[in-house]
């Protein structure tokens, strides 16, 4: 009887922990439906571990449910390679050693290759990063639209054209989630300034905001898949975008159908009402501005913490929000922290390096050339090198995209490596990378340092300048916009002095934004390069040397004059905006005729059009067929492509639509197709474009969304914005 009750006893003692665990395990079959998974997890959490999953515990960390065995979720900046670890609990890099990544070429510099399998194949590689480092969320990519050429983060975007953006992105996107790897798509939306970023109230119109500001983001999010995406620092309309009800609950979860998680940019949020209901799922860096400053709130303090709590026990808020919130983070845990078929991945592999060189071979823009390139290094030419950039580390500074690189080349020690007899003198100097303030560098130094470089250029046989910008306040860095539209450090005049000393000098400039150049007439070639990366140097000197045939495009336009840009040329309301008792606030009076759409429309011509770039051959365009001279559903455009030349080189030939009568005013042209084709000497290839009825289509308010009005259209084929070979005509009835 003794034995029985023992038995007993430990039959139900064991029954009770099975039931037990029961409770607390979650469905771990990672073969099951996601949505099971979720489900399952989210019935056995407490009001607290629901809470708890809205807001970080750590800088770049967000809690999971550990009683649950759910991890959380370890984030990381890019997205031009995965950020160099930062400490827990403060700003300070953790001085690891295991933490050294690839340096791809800026986003801007992707933009310019106008290659969507390089997107694809740059998403992979990064993702593949992120993934060896432990991170479930890559922050990145960015999508804002280059409205101003001063905006400080024009380097992180793609440029001014929200078709060419969401196609690159969309690829970029599907390579890193491949891995397991949240892509974290940012910054939405309206970022596209930095002055007075945290809390500038934007006024759009509601044609210009769905047109121009918002496809790229759709692309994203409907056909890139993306699991994540940041809340832009900026109101519009009068509402913070962190927790906007009109971009987050109407337009991407309502209209777009997106089911991933909205994350803060860092101390993004600001009212906690607002971020229960309006659609925010997890709140980073609170209380802190994003960057650099601590705080003495601890996590629980956040708005989506403790106040939350508040609203929710007093019934101001409906538990259902939370329960919202949770599922999305738990479907982003379940795809990334939890997901059982992600592979390891790998950190600054020379596979990555090679990817980043391929990027960055496509990535470079040739805007002038009289023939002194490509330059022969076997014609044994004294050269010359002036330029800070041709040595500078161009991976520090610019805010939250600094990286460390395990690899970090440097186009002087390539161009050495071709040339031999190379001479160097940096011409200028700017100082150290800042975020907040930028240093000045006193005139008789800059004075000095000039007219070394002028004597020494009397006595070369070529001088190649590699200077432009970097990653300092004030010039394309976080936090601050350009402070000019000129150069900075006297270079203008440095590069008038060495053309006026050496006219055989090469202009082979690096940035992440358009700028002026006074100087143009008086150089013979000029090349446009973005920040290169770990060995984005490398194809530098390849372009100069002729190893490499130029094959960038434009991803935005370089206007004349500051006041070519209509941004500017609407007044200070447009930008930056101007402040008053509530605060700063700007209109976007540019309205839909930002960049190409402006130039173009109202014919005031760029320096260098958006999509324009030259190559070391010549492409002729022939007669465009297509398939029907009436669009019902779709048409076919097919063009002959011909290399005239006598090198392979590569076009990237680009489809853009006109409507020829619409009832709202329209841009002269919109790009809706591009392809990139390489082509040996002689070679023909047929392009091939597919019109659909969405590429006729303009946004109209009063009709409350997109429509294409019957009438006349010319699909024009061309090299640039501004270079069309051809014009078929299509009619909709």
């Amino acid at each position: 009887m003794k034995i029985s009750k023992i038995l007993i006893t430990t039959v139900i003692i064991c029954l009770s922990a099975i039931l037990a665990a029961a409770q607390t395990a979650v469905y771990l079959d990672v073969n099951a439906p996601v949505e099971d998974r979720v489900e399952d997890a989210l019935k056995r959490m407490t009001l607290d571990e629901k809470i708890a999953m809205t807001h970080a515990n750590g800088k770049f960390f967000s809690p999971g449910v550990p009683r649950l065995g759910i991890p959380g979720l370890m984030m990381s900046d890019g997205p031009h390679g995965v950020r160099a670890e930062i400490n827990w609990n403060n700003w300070g890099y953790a001085g690891w050693t295991t933490d050294s990544a690839t340096a791809y070429p800026a986003l801007t510099g992707l933009a310019a290759t106008w290659n969507r399998d390089l997107a694809r194949r740059y998403g992979t590689s990064i993702g593949a990063e992120a993934r060896y480092r432990g991170k479930n969320v890559l922050l990145g990519p960015g999508v804002n639209i280059c409205r101003t050429p001063l905006n400080g983060r024009n380097f992180e975007y793609m440029g001014e054209d929200p078709y060419l953006a969401g196609e690159l992105a969309a690829e970029y996107i599907q390579g890193v989630q491949s891995n397991g790897v949240a892509a974290c798509v940012k910054h939405y939306a309206l970022n596209n300034q930095e002055k007075w970023r945290d809390n500038i109230d934007v006024t759009v119109d509601e044609r210009t905001l769905n047109e121009l500001y918002l496809p790229a983001f759709r692309k994203a999010v409907q056909d890139g898949g993306a699991w994540s995406i940041m809340g832009a620092y900026n109101k519009v309309n009068g509402q913070h975008c962190c927790h906007n009800e009109l971009l987050l609950n109407t337009i991407l979860r309502g209209q777009w159908g997106f089911d991933g998680a909205v994350i803060t940019d860092w101390g993004g949020a600001h009212d906690a009402r607002e971020a229960a209901l309006n659609g925010l799922d997890i709140e980073m860096g609170s209380y802190t501005n994003g960057l650099t400053t601590e705080s003495a709130f601890t996590y629980d303090d956040y708005y989506l913490g403790k106040p939350y709590k508040q609203l929710l026990l007093a019934g101001e808020v409906p538990m259902s929000t939370l329960d919202d919130k949770a599922r999305n983070i738990l479907r982003l845990i379940m795809r990334t922290s939890m997901n059982g078929s992600q592979q390891y991945g790998s950190l600054a592999s020379d596979e990555h390096l090679a990817d980043a060189q391929a990027i960055a071979d496509e990535s470079v823009v040739l805007l002038k050339n009289n023939g002194i390139l490509p330059l022969d290094p076997k014609a044994g030419k004294r050269v010359l090198v002036v330029g800070e950039n041709a040595t500078r580390n161009l991976c520090k500074g610019g805010g939250s995209s600094e990286l460390k690189p395990r690899v970090l080349e440097t186009p002087l020690e390539h161009l050495v490596a071709r040339y031999g007899n190379v001479t160097y003198t940096p011409g200028y100097r700017s100082g150290k990378a800042m975020y907040s303030s930028a240093e000045e560098i006193p005139e008789t130094e800059l004075d000095s340092l000039r007219q070394v470089a002028v004597d020494l250029a009397r006595e070369a046989d070529v001088v190649i300048y590699i200077g432009g910008m970097n990653k300092n306040a004030y010039q394309d860095c976080e936090a601050s916009d350009r402070a000019d539209f000129h150069l900075s450090y006297k270079q203008d005049q440095l590069i008038a002095e060495l053309a006026a000393a050496n006219p055989n000098i090469i202009v082979a400039n690096i940035s992440g934004n358009a700028y002026a150049m006074p100087w143009l007439d008086r150089v013979p070639a000029v090349i446009q390069s973005w920040y290169p990366g770990s060995v984005g140097a490398r194809s530098l000197a390849a372009v100069i040397a002729g190893d490499v045939n130029p094959s960038g495009k434009l991803p935005f336009s370089f206007p004349v004059r500051l006041e070519d840009n209509n941004a500017h040329a609407k007044g200070a309301l447009s930008y930056p905006g101007i402040e008053d008792a509530n605060g700063p606030r700007q209109e976007y009076l540019d309205g839909i005729f930002v960049g190409y759409r402006h130039h173009d429309t109202n014919r005031v011509p760029a320096l260098f059009p958006f999509g324009y770039g030259l190559s070391y051959t010549t492409f002729s365009y022939g007669k465009p067929s297509v398939s029907s001279s009436d669009i019902v559903d779709t048409v076919t455009l097919t063009i002959p492509v011909t290399n005239t030349g006598n090198r392979p080189g590569s076009e990237t030939v680009q489809l853009y639509v006109a409507d020829l009568k619409s009832s709202l005013p329209r841009p002269a042209k919109e790009l809706k197709g591009f392809k990139k084709v390489a082509l040996e000497p002689g070679e023909t290839a047929n392009v091939e474009f597919v019109v659909t009825l969405d590429d006729l289509k303009f946004y109209d308010p009063a009709r409350g969304g997109w429509i294409a009005e019957p009438g006349k259209f010319n699909l024009l084929v061309g090299a640039s914005s501004a270079d069309i070979r051809a014009t078929v005509p299509i009619r909709l009835k």
